[in-house]
């Protein structure tokens, strides 16, 4: 939008309590048309891809109710994303949850029709595999950068015999030509592993791996100027899977991990990637049925802000520019 006054806006709630009106996104207007529209806050209820527990195609519902406790200013950084952008709930991708090639399809067109209309997407999933058709979606022409967050590094060729899968996806877009490997960064890999070269892809191809031994080696200031070097000026996508938090954070998820990152960890790196030119995100792999007090949807609720924030100031800078 050109004008100061962007066209929607979260309920104000001195107006309207927070436990009032259906849940949306960040209590974000519920809009179907991406005219107006500068970020779209998307669910994506999948879960074929899964290969343990299912159940994160509830995800999307429980984060949406967790985030009616997100305010409107980043206390840190001070950004106020709905100040700078037109920010609406853009509803579910659809999907055939008897079809995993199907729902993979259908993710991609309505990620595609979103981009062609001007919205960059702040996503909550389903599981991790929903990156790979959300980037399809998005992608122009040119590779993106990316800032990978995850126990996981998902760079398997295969999984139980099958390409697609959530431990496959960002292989898949490294071949696709989407995501270029020299500029994604892969951050909190840890856990047992099925054999000796579960994540040797990744350095085969170029990723910068930063395993947990080597972010408690090298601290979070550097972790994040690192980030900062790998993905350069080009456009930027973040992707979090909730299990690259330390399982206290996130008991509801489908593969936890122990000894990851903590939610202050988390928040500090994306508020540090603020100035790259950030495209869009997701949040990924909240399993509800796992966590029923909501604690994991709450803190990937607020890690969609966090991406908001940043995403925000991104276009905000760009529309200066112009």
């Amino acid at each position: 939008m050109n004008d100061s006054s962007p066209r929607y806006q979260p309920l104000d709630a001195s107006i309207v309590p927070r436990f009032a009106e259906a849940a949306t996104f960040m209590r974000c207007p519920r809009v179907s048309a991406p005219q107006g529209v500068d970020i779209g806050l998307v669910g994506v209820p999948f879960d074929l891809g899964t290969g343990f527990r299912t159940g994160a195609r509830q995800g999307p519902s429980q984060i949406r109710e967790m985030s009616r406790i997100i305010r409107r200013v980043n206390a840190t950084s001070r950004i106020a994303p709905f100040r700078l952008c037109s920010v609406a709930d853009m509803g579910d991708a659809p999907v055939n949850p008897f079809d995993l090639l199907v729902s993979i399809d259908q993710i991609t067109a309505f990620f595609r029709k979103l981009t062609e209309g001007g919205v960059a997407p702040i996503t909550a999933g389903g599981d991790h595999t929903v990156t790979l058709p959300i980037l399809r979606g998005m992608y122009t022409g040119k590779p993106f950068s990316v800032v990978h967050f995850d126990a996981h590094a998902d760079t398997l060729d295969d999984y139980l015999g099958t390409k697609i899968n959530h431990a496959t996806p960002f292989r898949r877009a490294v071949e696709e030509g989407i995501i270029d490997p020299k500029r994604t960064i892969q951050i909190g890999l840890r856990g047992t592993r099925f054999g000796d070269d579960d994540i040797q892809y990744g350095h085969d191809v170029g990723m910068r791996i930063v395993t947990m031994d080597d972010f408690e080696e090298m601290g979070r200031k550097k972790v994040i100027e690192e980030a900062r070097r790998v993905c350069g000026d080009g456009p930027t996508y973040i992707t979090f899977d909730i299990d690259g938090l330390d399982p206290v954070y996130c008991i509801g998820t489908g593969v936890p991990e122990p000894g990851g990152l903590s939610m202050r960890d988390a928040q500090v790196i994306i508020r540090g990637l603020q100035g790259l030119d950030i495209v869009g995100g997701d949040v990924c792999e909240v399993l509800p049925l796992a966590d029923p007090s909501g604690h994991t949807a709450l803190n990937a609720a607020n890690l969609m802000f966090e991406m908001l924030c940043v995403l925000a100031d991104s276009i905000d800078r760009h529309r200066k520019k112009a």
